[in-house]
């Protein structure tokens, strides 16, 4: 669950002040799908970064599931960032690492002493059985983009953020991969926000949101 109330941001340059998010308020219910619309800009990653404690507001706050992010310490939000899943436009996988280690490198880093039983019927839902041992160079843009899928769900998150994971993706792609990640959230009963510019994906989510000129329109 997702509770935003009053959230302001502004970046400064010099003595310029230039407010990029402007008394936004947003409720989202445990498990749903939220996906986050507008113009390049127009401040959904910085919204986004925000819910993910990678930045604080200047004002207003922030809750997730009943935790009020401005009200953590620095260790405190570190293990916030643990519980949540990050997918990402440019997939942020490691080059050295093969398709199996990539996607379970969160995992062993959160759970080292722990087995998952969620790799073989993930793998087999994402169709990345037959991948397992190549290296991201050899993937075709989907396939990596389903590979951050993967260790974004491994991880065992409470709420998925997903900063425009189909942007270096054609339209087939993209309603692949956007089908696929709510459908598998939903599964998962987990929260999932979702920027895009895309008006032709919001048909796959709970919720839309459209951010202009820092509000929401």
């Amino acid at each position: 669950m997702i509770e935003v109330k009053d959230l302001c941001f502004s970046r400064h340059d010099g003595d310029n002040k230039h407010q990029i998010l402007n008394q936004l308020n947003l409720f989202v219910p445990a498990a749903q799908q939220l996906a986050l619309l507008g113009d390049s800009g127009s401040g959904k990653t910085t919204f986004l970064h925000i819910l993910a404690g990678l930045l604080q507001a200047d004002s207003g706050w922030v809750s997730v599931n009943n935790q009020v992010l401005s009200s953590l310490n620095e260790q405190a939000l570190a293990l916030y960032r643990r519980k949540i899943g990050l997918i990402f436009q440019h997939y942020q996988l490691l080059d050295c690492l093969t398709v199996k280690q990539n996607m379970l490198f969160q995992y062993q880093l959160n759970f080292p002493k722990q087995a998952t039983s969620e790799f073989e019927p993930l793998v087999h839902a994402l169709g990345l059985q037959t991948k397992l041992d190549a290296l991201p160079e050899a993937l075709s843009g989907g396939e990596q983009q389903r590979v951050g899928i993967a260790r974004a769900l491994l991880n065992r998150p409470q709420i998925i953020f997903a900063d425009e994971p189909t942007g270096n993706l054609d339209q087939t792609r993209s309603h692949q991969v956007v089908e696929l990640l709510t459908s598998l959230c939903r599964e998962r009963k987990i929260n999932l926000v979702m920027v895009t510019h895309s008006h032709q994906l919001t048909d796959y989510f709970d919720q839309v949101k459209v951010l202009r000129d820092g509000c929401f329109a």
